[in-house]
């Protein structure tokens, strides 16, 4: 089994929950995500299963977009609305004076991550050490807001649709937004939609996953490797130069400068490669190894 499922998570599940659950189901040990979300967060987990598993680094800095409830009035130790109260001045809150001030959180901006988050600082999480009733110093890491809409209102709550890129938290944005209004806020539901390329409307549920499974028909749910790569142009390799790809050597050609998915003759994804100086080397092989 080899390629990457989508996966609409449920809340609840941790994403190594998920990960575990399939394991077992799938009968592959070779399973990893390109993007953790936390147990309360909904929708789109990328998995990666078997050799496609190799993938994953060049899927963890991919955007990611979020539909985010924020509550206004109300602050918390984890930023959203299963930590404990610690302030927050409740408020009546117009669209208007909310839309104020999003241009500030737009763009280029600085991040203190939370204390509840998998962050390591000495070799421990930090939310192992925020568990104990402890707090660490963290330094601002900078993170792009490519987008940030008020998109209607539930519950009380204003609806986000936020997009953004590797390592943005959006508790701490919707922490931040409350801060800058001057009543608190936090996070109250999240979901993602997209990631790269990838989007929810594309992905199954646990229970569709399962249900395939035990006709023996999981793998037919499975996207191959290299939709990762799609934005790269495609490139076959002779059956000599295939051999040679398959050794890990390098090849001659006069192809333009660039990144490329390369193929067999007879179709088969072999390696993403990148041509410089009229050689060509593989950035990661894709073909299983016997």
């Amino acid at each position: 089994m080899n390629g990457i499922l989508l996966i609409d998570k449920p809340a609840g599940w941790t994403s190594s929950d998920v990960v575990a659950k399939l394991r077992g189901v799938l009968h592959e040990k070779r399973i990893g995500h390109s993007g953790t979300l936390d147990p309360m967060a909904t929708g789109l987990l990328v998995l990666f299963v078997g050799r496609a598993t190799r993938a994953v680094e060049f899927a963890e800095s991919h955007d990611k977009r979020y539909l985010a409830a924020l509550r206004l009035g109300l602050s918390t130790d984890t930023q959203d609305t299963t930590g404990k109260p610690v302030g927050g001045t409740p408020r009546p809150v117009s669209r208007e004076e909310l839309e104020a001030v999003l241009p500030r959180f737009r763009g280029d901006i600085q991040q203190i991550p939370p204390m509840y988050s998998a962050i390591k600082v000495k070799g421990q999480k930090l939310y192992e050490i925020a568990r104990r009733g402890g707090e660490v110093e963290r330094k601002a890491r900078p993170v792009t807001i490519h987008a940030l809409t008020v998109v209607g209102e539930e519950n009380g709550d204003f609806l986000l649709d936020i997009s953004c890129s590797k390592g943005t938290y959006v508790r701490t944005l919707c922490h931040g937004i409350g801060e800058a209004l001057g009543c608190g806020g936090c996070m109250s539901a999240l979901a993602r939609t997209e990631a790269g390329d990838f989007k929810l409307s594309s992905a199954h549920t646990l229970t569709q996953v399962i249900k395939a499974a035990e006709k023996g028909e999981a793998e037919s749910l499975l996207l191959p490797p290299d939709s990762l790569f799609a934005r790269y142009p495609k490139l076959k390799v002779s059956a000599a130069g295939e051999k040679k790809v398959r050794c890990g050597n390098s090849l001659s050609t006069r192809n333009p400068e660039g990144t490329y998915r390369l193929y067999s003759e007879s179709g088969e994804f072999l390696a993403l490669v990148e041509i410089k100086n009229g050689e060509m080397r593989t950035l990661k092989s894709f073909f299983e190894v016997s």
